[in-house]
């Protein structure tokens, strides 16, 4: 591959430290799931303690939804609050910084049996969860303003490598053998204080952004000196000269606030994308899969559903390693179409799968086989893409602001399923999966006509594209119709 020469061990290690964030994310995201029973048993010990009675089943019910939503809670502000930190702080300073909400949080979780108390437990989910929302901007932010225009979004998929790697850790660590039994859950949750330590030792011998360094604090030779090591290479001419000229395009922008993003031609189509793809992936039921999953194995029939889940984890990660080396080969809107209609296959093989379960004994490996083929294409597209895709769609001046409102669309949609979910199966049954159905065809739909090809396209070039869309009016705007222009010569585009 022409590129290899440009992935240096400098590179690999910013890259390797951020994405322990990644990592983090993916942890404290699965790690609530397998020892339920076990916790919800501490919340009955501990209000019987409490009150001299058994915790009304409601109560129990209410108290574990807050447990898991609540950590959603924390990542929608933590996301929106991402430009406030990166602007000011810069990109590493901000990473290692926010590794002191994950102190915090392990104080409260891993103390609240010691302290027979449920809420030390619930603040420390919201903590994490502030923690995740933060790291979900951070990470592909300072990724891919790292990372070689040529190796960009393979570079970029390792976000999402590092948060699938994190779940299926904590469904491993989970298992009751393990750490998901009565007496070690308080060192499951408090594991993820090992990857924070591990960050905060490696992140001062990583360099800072180098775009960050020239454009937002105009130290153009820390910045030239920073990416000759990164590239390994003295000349680094060309990149300098891409910076400086998205660096002069940025001083012509006034400052770009969230507000602005909407108001603005030349925002508000980008924009609309980046929210778009965050909600294309997490409308496409892959949390419903993955908070439920248990529950559907045992409804297929599986013996020992967490083992099944946990190979649901394998497959999840298997796939984001071929996405990895497929997305400059292939570019970034032919895998997110692929992903989208290979899921809405999968989601409709399930749905008849578990309508003639009781039927058809055999169906419940239908079922099996749908789910991990509705996870294999999630992560050849839908997952990984739209996490870096929004940093590609902006300009250094409306990045991080973007960013904001991208992540929080995603954690928003995030608990829009986790709390939802559960009571949609209820009215719906087996049918439940075809409301994804259609949402992930909407989905394709909205992605083949207004997302477009950002692969071997610098930021400004991209970001010039939507300025002359928007100048030509946002109706005339074409996907399909840039990227044919985008081809050029390339047969495997």
């Amino acid at each position: 591959m022409e590129t290899i020469h440009k992935v240096t061990p400098q590179l690999m290690m910013a890259v390797g430290t951020a994405v322990i964030g990644s990592f983090q994310f993916g942890y404290n995201t699965g790690v609530i799931n397998a020892p339920q029973n076990i916790i919800e048993s501490f919340y009955n010990e501990t209000w019987t303690s409490r009150f001299s009675e058994p915790i009304p089943r409601p109560t129990l019910t209410a108290l574990w939804s807050l447990s898991v939503a609540i950590f959603s809670v924390g990542g929608m502000l933590g996301s929106f609050s991402v430009g406030l930190f990166v602007n000011r702080f810069g990109r590493k300073n901000s990473m290692l910084m926010a590794n002191v909400l994950i102190l915090i949080a392990v104080v409260f979780m891993s103390f609240s049996k010691m302290a027979a108390s449920f809420e030390m437990l619930i603040i420390g989910r919201f903590v994490v969860g502030l923690y995740s929302g933060l790291s979900t901007g951070f990470v592909p932010l300072y990724v891919e303003e790292i990372s070689p225009t040529s190796i960009r979004g393979a570079l970029g998929t390792l976000h999402q490598l590092g948060v699938v790697i994190g779940i299926l850790i904590a469904q491993i660590f989970g298992i009751e053998p393990i750490l998901g039994n009565a007496s070690l859950w308080p060192l499951l949750l408090g594991f993820t204080l090992l990857p924070a330590v591990l960050q905060s030792i490696l992140l001062p011998f990583c360099p800072e952004s180098p775009r960050y360094l020239l454009i937002d604090c105009n130290e153009e030779s820390k910045a030239r000196s920073i990416l000759i090591k990164v590239r390994g290479t003295d000349d680094v001419n060309e990149d300098m000269q891409e910076m400086k000229e998205e660096s002069e395009q940025t001083l012509r922008e006034k400052k770009v606030t969230i507000p602005e993003l909407f108001r603005s031609p030349n925002y508000r189509q980008p924009i609309i994308v980046a929210i778009v793809l965050q909600l294309s992936q997490q409308l496409s039921g892959i949390n419903a899969v993955f908070y439920y999953s248990t529950g559907i194995f045992e409804r297929a029939g599986v013996s020992q559903p967490v083992y099944a889940t946990i190979g649901a984890g394998v497959v999840n990660t298997i796939f984001t390693v071929v996405s990895l080396f497929l997305v400059e080969r292939m570019g970034r809107r032919p895998l997110h179409l692929i992903g989208l209609m290979g899921m809405a296959i999968s989601a409709v093989f399930l749905t008849v799968a578990m309508v003639l379960l009781e039927r058809l004994k055999w169906m419940s490996y239908i079922s099996i086989l749908a789910i991990f083929s509705f996870v294999a294409f999630f992560e050849i597209g839908p997952g990984p893409i739209p996490w870096f895709i929004v940093a590609e769609l902006f300009s250094q001046g409306p990045r991080p602001a973007a960013i904001a409102v991208s992540g929080f669309s995603n954690w928003s949609a995030n608990f829009l399923v986790g709390m939802c979910f559960q009571y949609v199966e209820q009215l719906c049954g087996p049918y439940v999966f075809i409301i994804f159905t259609v949402l992930l065809l909407g989905f394709f739909i909205f992605t083949y006509f207004k997302v477009p090809e950002t692969k071997g396209r610098t930021f400004d070039e991209i970001a010039a594209g939507f300025r002359q869309a928007a100048g030509q009016g946002i109706d005339k705007y074409s996907a399909p119709e840039e990227f044919n222009t985008l081809r050029g010569d390339e047969p495997n585009l």
